[in-house]
């Protein structure tokens, strides 16, 4: 129990977060335990591609295994298994009535990879990566996964931008989250110097995507319709 709990601690305080900063039109409470619940759903067929597109690493060796390793395997499988959720869930579901729908419901499913994710470390490694990831890993996904609803909402309201937001909604999570764990799986003094910068380059990012949308929100002006 206290595994279970050191693992999915962080992942609910952040879920509140979200939904607090959700000001003007609260997303229904079913429909962000449905994103939560895909999330924690699309880690089983991720972690057979995974394993399926590793074969490589064996003939690669230092920063060539590394950023395989992140951006293929890591990042590419899991982030395009989110937006599938994503858009299979949200895109043509009527509660997505505004752009900021599309981070929370996509921080989410982020939120419910993470939660199997980290208690998968947590029961391999112990309680003590738990409370790491409670700070690094389980954030990030968060992270990822507003830039990925960011664009997601973007391109949901705007037609005109709709095949370039769909990219990046795609493009940036995957590539923010390589670099991620590019910098881990690297093993090198100099690189391991940018971990803490990069991880609060990804906090001030989020951020920022988030305020833009919270004041670009149609409810502002008029209140909420619940």
């Amino acid at each position: 129990m206290e595994l279970f709990l050191i693992a999915i601690a962080p992942v609910v305080i952040i879920a509140f977060y979200i939904y607090y900063r959700d000001k003007y039109e609260k997303e229904p409470f079913w429909w962000l335990v449905t994103a939560l619940l895909a999330g924690c759903i699309i880690t089983l067929p991720v972690i057979y591609i995974e394993r399926l597109l590793s074969f490589p690493l064996d003939y690669l060796a230092g920063l060539a295994n590394a950023g395989y390793n992140a951006f293929v395997v890591a990042a590419f499988t899991e982030e395009i298994f989110k937006f599938a959720a994503l858009y299979l869930i949200m895109w043509k579901n009527p509660t997505f009535n505004e752009k900021f729908d599309g981070i929370v419901y996509a921080t989410f499913i982020s939120l419910g990879f993470a939660a199997v994710e980290n208690l998968l470390y947590v029961i391999n490694m112990g309680p003590g990566v738990g409370l790491t990831r409670a700070f690094t890993a389980v954030p990030a996904h968060a992270l990822f996964g507003i830039m990925m609803g960011y664009h997601f909402g973007l391109a949901r309201f705007y037609p005109g931008k709709r095949n370039r937001q769909m990219f990046l909604a795609l493009f940036r999570p995957i590539l923010l989250h390589g670099i991620y764990d590019f910098i881990l799986m690297s093993q090198t003094d100099y690189l391991l110097f940018l971990f803490i910068p990069y991880i609060i380059f990804l906090w001030l990012f989020g951020f920022r995507r988030m305020k833009d949308l919270s004041d670009r929100s149609v409810y502002r002006w008029f209140g909420t319709k619940k």
